[in-house]
């Protein structure tokens, strides 16, 4: 789907066509004596403390082949450098691909997903690129997101068992636009061993909701890049990974209107989407 580009501020507009809380977390370790508290606060934290916080793979995918009737995605290389910034800040080792048709986004995920994590407390993988619902666009086709997930799941990739798996996806999901309405209103101890689920531990930020265009400004990148990487700027030191994530959904929703010389695309509004599988609160150390 083409993506819409947001001129609210400088540029054009274009599309992008159960966790606990931490008053929980803070309940449980204030109402516990001290020599309970760490006994179980595993339960509810993920461990973050391992020897690397881990890799941070981001496929920036920005000039397409003419077969797609894809368009250039302007503005996806800020996108990409706000990311490496974010992450490489909070200590994660960032690698950016640029422009990689489908069958090298799966093999570099499966080479990915085949590494040993065994030191690394998470991983994160930014995918910006054109979409539709449930679909990521090579630069020469697309491919069904789930078949790049999956290749982390706890059964396919055992180093990474019982730890976060985040996927922030910049990318259109449908191509309905939102109009807007205005309101009135202001892991787990050594000597313990569970069996999960397979597809627990993910989380996946999406720029949209199912359905909608997701709009990316030529001159500043995406409304849902530029807020993350705000977000996380101004509340990792606080805040748990989905109050981070609530804050972001805020920014995009009230800070940002779509501006556009076609008038079916002007004054359009955008909501992100969070899908959590975590299964303990994500504070970055």
């Amino acid at each position: 789907m083409a993506d819409s580009q947001n001129g609210a501020h400088n540029g054009d507009d274009n599309t992008d066509a159960g966790t606990y809380s931490s008053t929980h977390v803070i309940n449980i370790k204030g109402g516990m004596p001290k020599e309970m508290e760490s006994k179980f606060t595993h339960r509810f934290l993920y461990k973050m403390d391992y020897p690397e916080m881990g890799l941070c793979v981001i496929i920036n995918n920005k000039n397409f082949h003419p077969n797609t009737r894809m368009g250039v995605r302007n503005g996806t290389d800020v996108d990409a450098s706000k990311l490496q910034q974010t992450f490489k800040s909070l200590g994660y080792r960032v690698q950016i691909y640029n422009d990689l048709k489908c069958s090298d986004i799966l093999v570099l995920l499966k080479k990915v997903s085949a590494d040993d994590h065994s030191r690394r407390s998470s991983f994160v993988c930014a995918l910006l690129s054109h979409g539709e619902d449930g679909l990521l666009y090579g630069v020469d086709d697309c491919l069904p997101i789930t078949q790049l997930t999956s290749l982390f799941r706890g059964d396919r990739c055992k180093s990474l068992v019982g730890k976060p798996k985040l996927f922030f996806i910049q990318a259109c999901r449908g191509t309905e636009l939102d109009p807007g309405v205005e309101t009135d209103s202001g892991s787990s101890s050594q000597d313990e061993t569970h069996r999960i689920p397979v597809e627990a531990d993910f989380l996946y930020a999406y720029s949209t909701v199912p359905g909608y265009y997701s709009w990316r400004n030529t001159l500043n990148g995406s409304w849902f890049i530029q807020s993350l990487c705000e977000m996380m700027k101004l509340h990792h030191r606080q805040l748990e990974l989905v109050q981070i994530l609530t804050c972001v959904n805020h920014m995009v929703a009230l800070e940002f209107e779509s501006c556009s010389n076609q008038i079916d695309f002007n004054a359009k509004k955008q909501v992100p989407c969070v899908v959590s599988m975590l299964t303990k609160g994500l504070y970055f150390p």
